[in-house]
């Protein structure tokens, strides 16, 4: 009989005080079916919307609620928890709990567990989408991010105080399979180094107008993120984009496709895969003005010429020695064939397509339908799947061939 993927695991559940509270109910019983040990812990004001009874008889385990509780014998309980836990889940997290996480202020018990642990930390923010919009809340996420700790980000959805918004905790399934994910990442990329680009780059017409694309930068912070997750040490190349950092990423900030390429260039060298999932510009203004072009207001035409920018996937594949690149093709139309041309042409070992037309896939969607090339011929479409997951299917694959090639 084959070990449930989560046996054994040790995951400390803290549940806030939010009216998506009941919901926690759920996700402890999924963990423990997935044979985790669930340790719970309530705030004060999580215990008036669902009380301890329900999960001890989810779980099993003594539910903890006051920094003087302590069920274990000769062991004080939020140091012990703390020290023993794999993970760290908060579901639902307020923004009071991650105003405290942020800074450092221990006043009740789950806030003191989450400085006694080294584990890594999950958060499912659920609140009023006004208060997650708030500047206080954007910065505490965001400096919670720069020291490690991963969002799962809320829905959007009815609120509890009857509008609609984003704020709403993410599904059950969504926060259960974040933490599978987490606890069972491969290790593959211990050692290697990992260059990503992703986003949009801008090509500018004049001092306030650019040329640029529709890519929102998801699959490439996927990718990169994903890559960090499995050991690796990641520099992301990012042009515009609207989504914060993955956490522990170095990411380096471009503006043009000509500065994309000769930040890729600096570091190609020293990366073991470089994986182009970024959207650069094809096309450049010949000449930019140096003031604002202005509209003469008599249905007047204007002309642009423009020229080509730099293959920059090409470009470092020209140059490669050890490295796999990995490029991407999004496309409108006869999908395989464009792609397969760019694989060859371009001298990748890996390239993913997908048709950018397609529903559920393409430029600012959270999901993708991808099919993976390869150079030796064989084509593996894979179906509608998160970004996230996309990024792990194609680093099995990038792992794969860096096995190969050693």
């Amino acid at each position: 009989m084959s070990r449930l993927p989560l046996h054994d695991r040790v995951i400390l559940l803290g549940v806030s005080g939010s009216i998506a509270a009941y919901r926690a109910a759920d996700v402890a019983s999924q963990l423990r079916h997935l044979g985790a040990q669930v340790h719970v812990a309530l705030t004060a004001h999580a215990a008036e919307f669902i009380g301890p009874v329900t999960f001890y008889a989810l779980t099993g385990n003594p539910v903890l609620s006051g920094v003087f509780d302590e069920p274990y014998e000769g062991k004080i309980a939020h140091i012990h928890i703390a020290q023993q836990a794999d993970l760290v889940l908060i579901a639902p997290a307020t923004a009071n709990l991650l105003a405290k996480m942020a800074h450092g202020i221990a006043d009740d018990l789950l806030s003191t567990l989450l400085l006694a642990t080294t584990a890594p930390v999950l958060a499912a923010p659920a609140m009023n989408s006004v208060m997650l919009a708030h500047p206080a809340t954007q910065a505490n996420i965001a400096l919670l991010q720069s020291r490690g700790v991963r969002f799962i980000e809320p829905g959007f959805g009815v609120l509890a105080c009857r509008t609609e918004g984003y704020g709403k905790l993410a599904d059950v399934q969504t926060i259960v399979q974040a933490v599978v994910a987490q606890l069972t990442a491969a290790r593959d990329l211990e050692g290697r180094r990992v260059l990503v680009t992703a986003g949009a780059t801008r090509e500018p017409l004049d001092p306030v107008r650019f040329l640029t694309n529709r890519s929102s930068g998801r699959m490439g912070y996927a990718v990169a993120e994903a890559a960090k997750a499995r050991g690796a040490q990641v520099t992301l190349l990012s042009g515009a984009v609207a989504i914060p950092p993955p956490a522990g990423v170095e990411v380096v900030r471009v503006e043009t496709t000509e500065e994309m390429l000769r930040a890729a260039q600096a570091r190609f060298d020293a990366c073991d895969l470089f994986i182009a999932a970024a959207a650069p510009a094809d096309y450049t203004p010949e000449r930019v003005a140096r003031q604002k072009i202005k509209k003469g207001g008599k249905g007047e035409t204007l002309t642009l010429r423009l020229r080509e920018t730099p293959d920059i996937v090409a470009t470092l594949a020209a140059g490669k020695s050890r490295q796999i690149v990995v490029g991407f093709a999004a496309e409108t139309e006869n999908l395989l064939a464009h792609a397969a041309e760019k694989l060859a042409r371009k001298r990748l070992d890996l390239i993913v397509a997908n048709d950018v037309t397609a529903e559920g896939a393409g430029f600012e969607t959270e999901t993708n339908i991808v099919t993976l090339l390869f150079a030796d011929g064989r084509v593996e479409p894979l179906p509608k799947m998160s970004k996230r997951e996309v990024a792990d299917r194609l680093l099995d694959a990038a792992v794969a061939l860096m096995q190969n090639a050693a």
